[in-house]
């Protein structure tokens, strides 16, 4: 019988021990319907999330519903948006509770002294080209400003098929102003024209990923296991889709059988009441998602399925590894 011991040397046995304790529970929270951009590919509007609820406005309520999130065993809340920092009020009501993660454009400035902490995932949709095209502005050149030097800062960088070639500029410019990256690839969501990966794209962007991480690892948060997944949609014979993601909100999980999957996942909508289906949107074809989030945690709750060789598991604790730092539970 295979056990975890057994397949790793004390080194990575260790490592094993620490991200074995952490037993991470996430749910992901719009914390409000509006932003400050309107970017061409952003699942939030595109599937008319933005319109699903009436915003809740009453920060008391806000801090109840958070109250009860503890209660249920969550203990990380990543924010997104639209954009949460519009309302600072209801990311410190997380702040003050529960571990939190938000999610951020960067074109508004968290104030540290308010917030000294807490981590930060800036969105970086390109180079300056695609940003104007698909966001309407170059954020990173302001972004980079509000953030330079922050320790619990890192840039998401959503790579899009016009970037091959290109990320070594990225990564320079973000290891410059001395934060971390984590990269993955755009969905395209809206169909925007020339945006939509190819497979000889794709495995083009894999080794160009595989190449960042080896010659920035101190910038780049990543494993060459993640590339592989993202890049392909496939996991030890299997592929990604409806069937096998984990980030189902608990609620409209009616699969049969049931795949593994986050517990007591949910993804709730600003008014605290109404749940979306999935870490994403309601609209978007699973077969085609991308999200990084959602496939590095496919791996994570699928460890058993990775203890057929010592190979296979310390796959595993590298993408475990990589999660709990982008999201601050062991350190960069």
């Amino acid at each position: 019988m295979k056990t975890v011991s057994s397949l790793l040397n004390d080194e990575w046995y260790e490592r094993y021990k620490r991200i074995s304790k952490l037993n991470i529970r996430s749910s992901i929270y719009d914390t409000t319907n509006r932003c400050n951009l309107r970017c061409k590919g952003c699942f939030f509007f595109s599937s008319g999330e933005d319109k699903a609820a009436r915003e809740e406005t009453d920060i008391h309520k806000w801090e109840r519903f958070i109250d009860k999130e503890t209660e249920r065993g969550v203990n990380l809340a990543i924010l997104i948006g639209g954009e949460p920092t519009l309302y600072l009020d209801r990311v410190e009501a997380f702040y003050q509770r529960l571990p939190t993660f938000c999610a951020s454009n960067g074109l508004i400035k968290v104030p540290r002294d308010r917030f000294p902490d807490m981590m930060i995932g800036l969105s970086l949709w390109g180079d300056e080209n695609d940003e104007k095209l698909l966001r309407g502005k170059d954020a990173f050149s302001i972004s980079s400003k509000n953030y330079e030097g922050d320790p619990h800062t890192y840039y998401l960088y959503t790579i899009t098929p016009k970037q091959i070639g290109k990320t070594d500029r990225i990564v320079r410019k973000i290891r410059d102003a001395g934060l971390k990256i984590h990269m993955q690839l755009l969905s395209n969501d809206e169909g925007v024209d020339g945006f939509s990966w190819e497979p000889k794209e794709l495995s083009e962007i894999r080794r160009e990923m595989d190449e960042m991480l080896e010659q920035y690892p101190e910038t780049v948060i990543s494993s060459k296991y993640y590339h592989k997944i993202i890049t392909t949609g496939e996991m030890l014979g299997r592929r990604f889709g409806w069937m096998e993601c984990p980030s189902v909100t608990e609620q409209f999980d009616n699969r049969n059988p049931r795949p593994k999957r986050l517990i007591h996942f949910i993804r709730w909508a600003s008014d605290l009441k109404t749940m979306h289906r999935c870490c994403t949107s309601n609209t978007r074809d699973c077969s085609t998602c991308k999200d990084g989030a959602a496939h590095m945690s496919w791996v994570m709750v699928n460890k058993r399925a990775h203890m057929r060789s010592t190979e296979d598991l310390q796959n595993w604790i590298e993408v475990y590894e990589m999660f709990a730092k982008l999201y601050q539970f062991i350190p960069w």
